[in-house]
């Protein structure tokens, strides 16, 4: 079996991230990855809190494998309708709004209908307001400007807008000719673009994996619980695939893949993360070992509900994370590549 191309790949990203859902209003985005799957004769099912799971049967039935990667995004929820007309907005994942000042979004309603607005600070004109520059970017000062002609809270809601209504950003996807890719949400849809390549490559060369292996969409990991559930009782190892984090005294870079060793929830499996670094090592493949100081993945989430099961986290490095996130085509290679030899191989015994 080959790897997927990498450009097709990056072009799969590109448009997974252009497609809103923000955590609790995914259905959008789901759907696009049910139609991929059933193009390349996958069948896939929902669970009941509107993840995806598809299994590709393997030689093993007795032992399970399980690889997640979330669909869902960082996001808003219109919290107040302001009497100027602008919207006060409650945060959607862990994120802070100095990352969203100036930020293009959509705002949905539950009708469906889209408009377009601006993220902005309520004292923006250095013309009018002496502070602009100082007062704090937080929740009170923080607004949306609709792109509609509305002087009211009730110009508004003759919109169809109302408290409750999903807001999401822009994501201002650049896919550049010396092989960066740079867009917000690439948390976590670039690993949900690998497995989905992945998933198509077996398909087209009938490729028969080792144990039975489930991949599962999922769609509230940016709030806490998107992957700890519909667990098989024969899964043995559970991989999430999510973004490496990157920052000062981190090891993690744009072009490898990122072997994470512990976060927040604590250590990962040691077993299965040595086997994962002699899988790289074996084949060449460029990696790094980091520990994420302030993160939590849908694996940790699995072992925090009870599931009995080996758990390991890897992923692309991405700079910026929960902001103007950037990777790079040799992360997203190595990256698969790693996925792809520890899908063939053997169990951590």
């Amino acid at each position: 079996m080959a790897y997927p191309n990498a450009d097709d790949t990056i072009q799969l990203i590109s448009e997974l991230v252009s497609i809103p859902s923000p955590s609790g209003n995914t259905n959008e985005v789901i759907t696009y990855v049910e139609k991929f799957l059933a193009n390349i004769g996958v069948e896939s099912k929902r669970n009941r809190k509107g993840g995806l799971i598809a299994t590709l049967p393997g030689r093993e039935v007795q032992k399970h494998r399980m690889l997640t990667a979330h669909v869902d995004t960082l996001g808003a929820i219109v919290k107040e309708i302001k009497p100027s007309g602008r919207l006060k907005l409650d945060l959607i994942g862990g994120f802070k709004y100095n990352s969203i000042e100036g930020e293009y979004c959509q705002i949905e309603t539950s009708e469906g209908k889209r408009f377009t607005g601006t993220i902005l600070m309520h004292q923006t004109s250095v013309h009018v307001y002496k502070d602009a520059g100082k007062a704090e970017r937080n929740q009170e000062n923080m607004e949306v400007r609709i792109d509609e002609k509305v002087h009211n809270a009730d110009d508004v809601r003759a919109l169809g807008i109302e408290v409750g209504d999903f807001v999401s950003f822009d994501p201002r996807v650049q896919v550049l000719p010396n092989g960066y890719i740079k867009s917000r949400h690439l948390d976590d849809k670039a690993s949900v673009g690998i497995l989905l390549q992945l998933i198509k490559q077996i398909k087209e060369e009938n490729a028969i994996l080792p144990y039975t292996t489930h991949f599962l969409i999922s769609n509230n990991e940016e709030i806490g619980y998107g992957g700890n559930s519909n667990i098989t009782p024969e899964t043995v190892e559970y991989l999430a695939v999510d973004m490496g984090a990157m920052g000062d005294g981190q090891a993690t870079d744009e072009y490898t893949v990122s072997i994470c060793v512990k976060d927040a929830s604590g250590p990962y499996h040691y077993e299965l993360r040595k086997k994962l670094v002699q899988l790289a090592q074996e084949n060449e493949i460029g990696y790094k070992l980091d520990i994420y100081p302030y993160y939590g993945s849908d694996a940790s989430a699995a072992i925090r509900s009870g599931h009995d099961i080996i758990h390991g986290l890897i992923g692309p490095g991405i700079d910026s994370s929960h902001a103007f996130e950037r990777t790079h085509k040799s992360s997203i290679e190595n990256t698969t590549r790693l996925i792809y030899h520890y899908m063939l191989s053997e169990m951590v015994e």
